[in-house]
């Protein structure tokens, strides 16, 4: 072997060396959980959605889903598409109800259910959710200016709420509890169970409260201030959330670095102005419903707990 004989002259085997090029680092790839390595093999993200749920999830006026819940959805599906270099990606949407929105994410049908489903501790146990997405609280709405604070008020009194929910779970669990004797009416979905009540079948709605509001609107003329009067009080409090894949860790952290950017940047307020305090389209009706302290707290720090306490 030759060595270096002096300042400037290189020895051949160094040459080679140095001749040889450099292997080529390429970054490494973020892993993708199951549901990113299906949605780049299939091109389809299927995506669940509510018919008459204003202002979350509902149809246009061209029977497309649109509102609140979608339109943060449809933000996840424009990220994923520069991600995977899909620009095609077909969306695949399918209604979905009370009853069959979560069995629909367990099972694997649906991607992610936009709509209006509170996340809880017991439905963790079958699916994951995304961070909250908004606060509601459950309220009792009742006929002809009569009051009620509570479900004590009620005591042997049909009651309605939507089957499916959280609301109608705890109307049965505090009824069991107390003893009320409290007929449970349950409505197929949300303007089902209104129509219940309306119908004089049952005597309080117990829903939560942009629900209610929101049908109510809907009712436009039809109905005067004085026909209906909501509780003051909160009887639960309901985070909303995005219902995901339980198994699939890596594509809940895609959907929430989304929703957080649009919550750091700020867009969040802009989103929210145009489904609650705005005129919906294509009815025209502004449910002027401000964004509330509980969520203003989310926006600022954002949280997927389920425990009601974390929110109040």
């Amino acid at each position: 072997m030759t060595l270096s004989l002096g300042l400037g002259v290189v020895a051949p085997a160094a040459q080679a060396a140095a001749a040889k090029p450099a292997p080529v680092v390429r970054p490494a790839q973020p892993p993708e959980g199951p549901t990113l390595a299906r949605i780049r093999e299939t091109g389809v993200i299927v995506l669940g959605y509510r018919p008459a749920s204003a202002p979350f999830s509902y149809l246009d006026a061209q029977l497309r889903p649109t509102g609140y819940s979608v339109e943060l959805c449809e933000r996840v599906i424009a990220s994923l598409r520069t991600r995977l270099k899909l620009p095609d990606l077909e969306v695949r949407r399918v209604a979905v109800g009370s009853a069959t929105r979560m069995p629909m994410v367990s099972n694997g049908t649906l991607d992610m259910e936009c709509g209006i489903t509170t996340n809880t501790a017991e439905r963790a146990r079958s699916q994951a959710f995304s961070v909250t997405i908004f606060v509601a609280e459950t309220k009792l709405m009742t006929r002809h200016g009569e009051r009620v604070q509570s479900l004590s008020d009620l005591r042997g009194r049909p009651v309605v709420s939507t089957i499916g929910t959280t609301s109608i779970q705890h109307l049965a669990k505090v009824n069991e509890q107390l003893g009320l004797g409290i007929r449970i009416v349950a409505g197929l979905d949300d303007p089902d169970a209104f129509q219940l009540l309306r119908s004089g079948r049952a005597d309080a709605f117990m829903m939560d409260d942009v629900i209610i509001r929101s049908l109510l609107a809907q009712q436009g003329s039809a109905v005067s201030p004085d026909d209906y009067v909501i509780s003051d009080r909160a009887l639960t409090v309901e985070p909303y959330a995005i219902g995901l894949n339980r198994d699939d860790p890596m594509f809940k952290t895609m959907v929430d670095d989304v929703l957080v950017g649009l919550y750091r940047s700020g867009e969040i307020h802009t989103i929210y102005r145009r489904w609650f305090e705005s005129p919906l389209p294509p009815s025209g009706i502004n449910l002027k419903l401000p964004m509330n302290a509980a969520f203003r707290r989310v926006v600022a720090q954002p949280t997927d707990s389920p425990d009601p306490e974390r929110y109040r």
